[in-house]
């Protein structure tokens, strides 16, 4: 029987960099077709949801925006049992902390994947709220998808060009294309908060 695979991209579209891990999973879903044992997902900040997704699955890649310390643009691949406490080394996000919870979870229940692949980009701005990936992070979903698929036929899932089936992805409303091209300017949108709640404002 074939071990199956889901490829998960996590993070929060809505701040920046930190939307890395799903713009992977769309990219990689809108180019690459895999066997039926090959399950894409846009996991967003679903935290503990995504459970029953893990128990599916033998083996798990993430795609994830994680400060690693190093110079934003920066890919860095973790294996194994370093992943969930790589991830929760630093609380970056609430979003890191719950995949780092989904992850001990599923070991406490015996049905964590047996093999995990985190790929993660060191984040340049994480704090413009609306805005898109930095080009420096953008650059790197090519290279970041290069090595998931470089991993996926060592497994023998041989990716096929074309459009994935089945993948779970969010609306193409806030795929990266017309989220970014679709974003007020500054002057039509406030970027730091609800502008009638600042001081000095409403």
């Amino acid at each position: 029987m074939t071990a199956r695979t889901l490829i998960l991209g996590i993070g929060n579209v809505l701040w920046a960099d930190e939307g890395f891990g799903v713009r992977c999973v769309e990219a990689l879903a809108d180019r690459w077709r895999f066997d039926e044992a090959v399950h894409i997902m846009d996991g967003g900040t679903q935290g503990l949801y995504l459970l029953p997704y893990l128990e599916e699955a033998d083996r798990l890649i993430v795609f994830d925006a994680v400060d690693y310390g190093l110079t934003p643009g920066t890919l860095k691949v973790v294996e194994g049992d370093e992943v969930p406490a790589f991830m929760g080394a630093k609380k970056m996000s609430l979003h890191q902390t719950g995949f780092q919870d989904v992850i001990g979870t599923a070991r406490l229940m015996g049905y964590c994947p047996e093999t995990l692949l985190l790929i993660g980009c060191q984040p340049e701005e994480l704090e413009d709220y609306g805005g898109g990936l930095r080009a420096v992070v953008a650059a790197q979903i090519d290279p970041a998808l290069d090595i998931a698929l470089d991993r996926l036929r060592a497994w023998g899932h041989e990716p096929v060009p074309g459009r994935a089936a089945g993948a779970e992805l969010a609306d193409h409303a806030i795929r990266r294309t017309a989220y970014e091209e679709g974003r007020p300017s500054a002057e039509e949108a406030c970027r730091i908060g609800d502008a009638r709640f600042l001081p000095g404002q409403g």
